[in-house]
């Protein structure tokens, strides 16, 4: 599928990170996009250097992800072409001791359900109602392609690292519908793959000090980096253009293999 004018686009956490860069390669290639964030800010300024249109959207409301539908048709039509890209993450063991006074305590199971909440319903949500949408178009391809979407796990989904439960489980939860939902919507030309990044240069890890963003470059087999996010856009956008890509969860990640840590 050819990106164009003719493809309007939405990307999901679109506002910074691998869904900033994402919006800006879709418009690169002259299709208006929509970002949807929490960020205000970040999300006007990113739709005014794009020429598109900013939707704060929270994606575990229902409210708020129709509402978010609504405008960015408005503004560039129905879309073609879904990223998503929200998310969020945290870090506690299922269960420990406090290093100081011995305390048993356990992850409070609303932290692991938000995660959840965001990572994989709220996923699943924008892709419900995007294919919904997908589904009045006709189709722009002599196969009959009317849409492509693209979600974001993390390798976490299959390696997930001490502390990681609740992301982990979220972002399996991601890998495990992506070929379900290609497969239901095989006859309507809408197209589904995900991503596993490994670690990507994103701003959850900006803050870290140096040291540490040495020891995660040394543990990447190659090459010896974190990830570009740009890197990550070129595959999204390889998703999107290759009408035979479907139903697939890869992993983009120097081949890291980590070990428990």
């Amino acid at each position: 599928m050819e990106i164009s004018s003719n493809t309007p686009a939405i990307v999901t956490g679109g506002a910074s990170g691998l869904g900033a860069a994402t919006a800006r390669a879709i418009a690169a290639k002259g299709a208006k996009v929509a970002i949807f964030d929490m960020n205000e800010e970040k999300g006007n300024a990113m739709a005014e250097e794009l020429g598109g249109v900013f939707c704060k959207v929270n994606v575990t409301s229902e409210e708020d992800v129709d509402a978010g539908f609504a405008r960015a048709r408005e503004a560039h039509g129905q879309e073609r072409i879904l990223v998503n890209c929200a998310g969020i993450g945290n870090a506690m063991k299922t269960a420990s001791r406090d290093k100081q006074t011995g305390e048993i305590k356990h992850f409070p199971v609303s932290a692991f359900e938000f995660v959840v909440q965001v990572n994989l319903i709220g996923t699943f949500r924008c892709i419900a109602k995007s294919a919904a949408g997908m589904m009045t178009l006709d189709p722009i391809t002599d196969d009959g392609n009317r849409g492509a979407i693209v979600n974001t796990a993390s390798v976490a989904a299959e390696d997930g690292q001490i502390g990681q439960a609740a992301y982990s489980a979220s972002k399996g939860g991601v890998v495990g519908m992506t070929l379900p939902i290609a497969r239901d919507l095989m006859n309507e030309g809408i197209r589904v793959n995900t991503i596993l990044p490994g670690i990507f240069h994103t701003p959850l890890l900006m803050g870290l000090p140096e040291k540490a963003i040495e020891a995660l470059n040394a543990s990447v087999p190659f090459p010896k980096r974190l990830g570009n996010p740009e890197e990550y856009a070129k595959l999204a956008l390889c998703m999107i253009e290759n009408g035979y890509f479907n139903g697939e969860d890869v992993r983009l990640d120097g081949a890291i293999r980590m070990a428990p840590r």
